[in-house]
């Protein structure tokens, strides 16, 4: 865990706090820029920023540091400000907390934790459906590429980009990049496609 605060006087209470629930700490009392270089370095699990009453220096070090973390950012918050509160969600904190009592700040940190790990799952999920689409958006392209160059349906297209991949141990997807790099890709497919196989199909 990491804990910025440029306040060194206030930051050694609190590490002990996190030292007391069971994480190991690396504490530093240092500026907004160099706690971005420190989380970048650190490469923590989790990033707590002790926040008092400049604000928009607040949402400032909450900005870096939620752009340089691999993991959850915690504010320890002075006071109770709505605004600010909303405004730090839209900067990218995870999760606050008012009190230093032990057990909700312990609560705190799993909430962060469990969010966290939600939203990457949720991250991998929608960067794996732009893959998916992306890839068929290729497939589709190449496919109407094809049924223009050989004059086959969209069943026989697919067949002959599906058949050159398995017989060069190549998947149907970097056949059809190659199709639309403008590769001489399947020159005469049709005379090489089996008696019955997909170009021979779409003549009759």
């Amino acid at each position: 865990m990491l804990l910025a605060d440029e306040d060194e006087a206030a930051l050694v209470p609190t590490a002990r706090l996190f030292e007391g629930l069971g994480h190991r700490v690396l504490a530093y009392a240092v500026s907004v820029e160099q706690a971005a270089q420190h989380v970048t370095h650190d490469d923590p699990d989790l990033a707590v920023v002790v926040l008092h009453h400049d604000d928009d220096h607040a949402l400032e070090l909450i900005d870096e540091l939620s752009g340089y973390a691999r993991g959850p950012v915690i504010a320890l918050l002075e006071g109770n400000d709505p605004a600010f509160l909303a405004a730090a969600a839209e900067r990218g904190i995870n999760a606050f907390a008012q009190t230093d009592e032990p057990d909700a700040v312990r609560a705190v940190i799993e909430v962060a934790l469990r969010r966290h790990a939600e939203t990457t799952r949720l991250s991998e999920q929608v960067e794996q459906l732009s893959g998916a689409l992306e890839r068929r958006g290729t497939i589709e392209r190449a496919k109407g590429i094809l049924m223009e160059r050989h004059r086959v349906d969209e069943r026989a297209a697919f067949g002959l980009l599906r058949d050159h991949a398995r017989g060069r141990n190549r998947r149907v997807v970097d056949v059809a990049r190659a199709v639309l790099e403008g590769h001489g890709l399947l020159p005469g497919a049709e005379a090489d496609a089996p008696a019955g196989g997909p170009a021979a199909r779409a003549r009759t």
